[in-house]
């Protein structure tokens, strides 16, 4: 995860933008349009919104328009805090819902800033000549994902509240000093830890499908 120790701040950018539906070359396009605004924003970092190329299922996660192809994603994701984390990127395929409680909690529990990149996607977003864009569409709501990007301090007060139901570029200048100052009040990895009592044990071993023992 990217840190602010380096330095006294950073300026970052989360691009809150809906795909072009199964179009790879104009969904690029938007994506490096959004990232030389972004620089010419001073931004040093640039968030996306989750799986925002290949185009998230959206239709499939919507109540209304769930189909016959299941899917599951897992994640394992042990806690980073020990590390040092000063800044914490959180990705979601788009939902206040997820961002809006979610990223004050994490900012509070951590003491660092959390950016929240989500995407958005409306039935406006969908090219005309998407194939089968009828049996896509018939059952989804206007708002598949109505985005909910934001960013939260290490005190848990919004930087930026959510952002929803548009496309924005969001920049916002993030202070070191102020999760130096939170931290002084509770560490969850420092003074506020108990290793003698618990503590995370992450493997980073090569793992491999056969193990050979003699």
């Amino acid at each position: 995860m990217p840190t602010l120790g380096d330095s006294e701040g950073l300026t970052v950018g989360i691009a809150q933008i809906a795909p072009v539906w199964l179009n790879r070359d104009r969904t690029l396009d938007k994506i490096i349009e959004h990232v030389n605004a972004a620089a010419n924003e001073d931004c040093q970092l640039v968030v996306f919104g989750e799986a925002l190329l290949p185009g998230y299922p959206f239709r499939l996660s919507s109540p209304k328009g769930r189909g016959s192809i299941p899917f599951c994603k897992k994640k394992f994701m042990p806690t980073t805090y020990g590390q040092g984390e000063d800044l914490h990127i959180a990705i979601w395929p788009g939902g206040i819902h997820n961002t809006g409680d979610i990223t004050r909690f994490i900012a509070m529990e951590a003491r660092s800033y959390v950016v929240s990149a989500s995407g958005l996607m409306r039935k406006t977003d969908f090219p005309p000549d998407t194939p089968n864009l009828e049996a896509i569409l018939g059952k989804c709501p206007d708002m598949l994902a109505n985005g909910g990007s934001c960013i939260a301090g290490p005190d848990g007060q919004w930087i930026v509240e959510p952002v929803v139901g548009k496309e924005k570029l969001i920049v916002a200048a993030l202070d070191y000093k102020a999760v130096l100052m939170e931290r002084q009040n509770f560490d969850p990895a420092g003074h506020y830890a108990r290793p003698d009592v618990t503590q995370l044990t992450v493997s980073r071993q090569r793992q491999n499908t056969l193990k050979i023992v003699d």
